[in-house]
């Protein structure tokens, strides 16, 4: 799996979940549990994870999305 977005944004991880999950892609979201550790302010990024050989196209549809400058850098 490789990382495609990492944010503390919920509305994005929310947003790009929902576009994975309409697109068939499986995707993890890394790092939720974090909150125990920052005392819940979301101050540490989630990570959005998806199999390598679907990147490229969760990458297109990111950009279709008109989020493109959340994806990280490959």
């Amino acid at each position: 799996m490789i990382e495609l977005v990492r944010t503390n944004d919920a509305v994005v991880i929310s947003f790009v979940e929902a576009l994975m999950r309409d697109a068939g892609i499986a995707c993890m979201v890394a790092d939720q549990n974090m909150s125990v550790m920052d005392g819940s302010l979301g101050i540490l990024p989630r990570r959005i994870l998806v199999d390598s050989e679907q990147a490229d196209e969760a990458r297109r549809i990111l950009a279709d999305a008109g989020i493109a400058h959340e994806i990280r850098d490959a």
